[in-house]
Parts: structure tokens; sequence; C-alpha cells
């Protein structure tokens, strides 16, 4: 998925799309493509809208890294799942990503997984602590009341980290030409009680939607190059 604007990063991507902002000595989805390689990988859809002749033009047809790359053009922003429903000719398990994506998970392991274990969606997750810099109050909404207090209290909790493995039987929650994202795809399925697979990930993984996540991500890689490359937990 690389049709976004990538807003949090301005001013970066008023000139480049977000997946083609450089870490290091190439690009964020040049790096992806490379990683996909290494796992196994011989095919990929990359999804583009905003600025999608930078994307084309610099990765083709895939051939110099040893992929075949084709394209789904979004005329207008269908979210990160809404193209899906535009693809005609999916696999019957299939990986889709974020074009943006910083990690050291093994991609090719993930999917085998996921079709092991007889998912219709895989997530990957990852857990993060997160400290609140304030003291956070519970209040008596209909009192208007304060009935607790915590001071810097810190949460555990899981994320998506934005790589996600399913069954071609998804897509039919998916509408066609229509603006559809990851959230309404997870609501709908917990909706109607389908299981959803979590696939822990506990390797790297650095969110660069902010200009000091991306900062901290090109430092991490100047210090350790090969910081991003698959590992294996089998």
């Amino acid at each position: 998925m690389a049709g976004g604007k990538g807003t949090r990063l301005r001013p970066f991507t008023h000139v480049l799309p977000k997946p083609l902002v450089p870490i290091g000595e190439r690009s964020i989805l040049e790096r992806v493509l490379e990683q996909l390689v290494t796992c196994g990988f011989t095919e990929v859809i990359i999804a583009v809208g905003y600025k999608r002749e930078l994307i084309m033009a610099v990765i083709g047809d895939g051939s110099r890294y040893g992929l075949k790359v084709r394209y789904q053009v979004e005329e207008k922003p269908l979210g990160t799942i809404g193209a899906l429903a535009g693809i005609p000719d999916l696999d019957e398990n299939f990986l889709v990503m974020n074009g943006d994506i910083c990690t050291d998970l093994h991609f090719g392991e993930f999917l085998q997984d996921h079709v092991e274990h007889g998912a219709r969606a895989s997530v990957g997750t990852y857990a993060r602590r997160e400290k609140i810099e304030l003291g956070v109050l519970t209040l008596d909404e209909g009192a208007d009341t304060i009935v607790g207090f915590t001071e810097k209290p810190t949460y555990d909790f899981h994320v998506s980290i934005g790589v996600n493995a399913f069954h071609r039987s998804i897509l039919e929650f998916v509408p066609t030409d229509t603006f559809y994202g990851f959230d309404h795809l997870m609501y709908r399925m917990l909706e109607d009680g389908i299981t959803i697979r979590s696939h822990r990930v506990e390797g790297l993984w650095q969110d660069i939607g902010r200009l000091d996540d991306y900062e901290r991500m090109t430092e991490l890689l100047r210090d350790d190059p090969g910081l991003l490359q698959p590992r294996s937990r089998r």
C-alpha cells in the first residue's frame, strides 16, 4: 500500500511520496522490496495514488530487485484495504503491508504461519509501553467530579504494525471503488465473530509516521546498516 499522502512527514512529502523518502542510501520502499526478495517473494502489487508517477518511475517493473512488480492505480483514495477489491487475481493467501514499514520481521515465515493456522486474517502485532508524562484523571461524567487520579501512568498495549496476511475470502467484506480502511475490516470481522489471528512481532519495528520517529530510524540504520535484515524465528 503506497497511495497515501504521508501528511505527518511533511515537508518531505510535499516533494516525495512517503514510500520514496530515503532512509540512508535507499528509499523505504526499495528496502521493503529487497526484504521481500530475501524472504522468497517473487511478485508484488503496489497500490499507488499520490505522486504515483514518481513511484512507478523509480521502481519500474521490479526487475532490478529480482521481482515482478505490478501497479494498482487509485484514481481516488481507497484507504489501506480498499484497493484490494480492484485486484482480480490475488492468490488464495497473500500479504498486505504498508509501503513504509521498518521491521526485521521475516515476511515469508509470517505468511507461512498464517497458512499453517488456516486463518482468514493474521495481523502483525507489537507490544508497546507508553508513559504519559501528565497526571491522568478519571471523571464521573454524569456528576462532573473527579473520582480517580494517577500520576504519570504507564500503559501496556498491542498495536498493529501495518503487515497483515489474508485469505482471499476476506474480499467479500471489501466494497468496490470505495474508501475502506484496515479499521473498517477489523470492525466488520469482529462484529461477524470471525477469528483474527495475532502474529506477535518481537524483533525490530519502528513507526516512522512522525519526523522524530523517522530521524531515529535513520540514526539506528546509520549505526547498524544490517538492522532491517529479515530475522528467521524458526
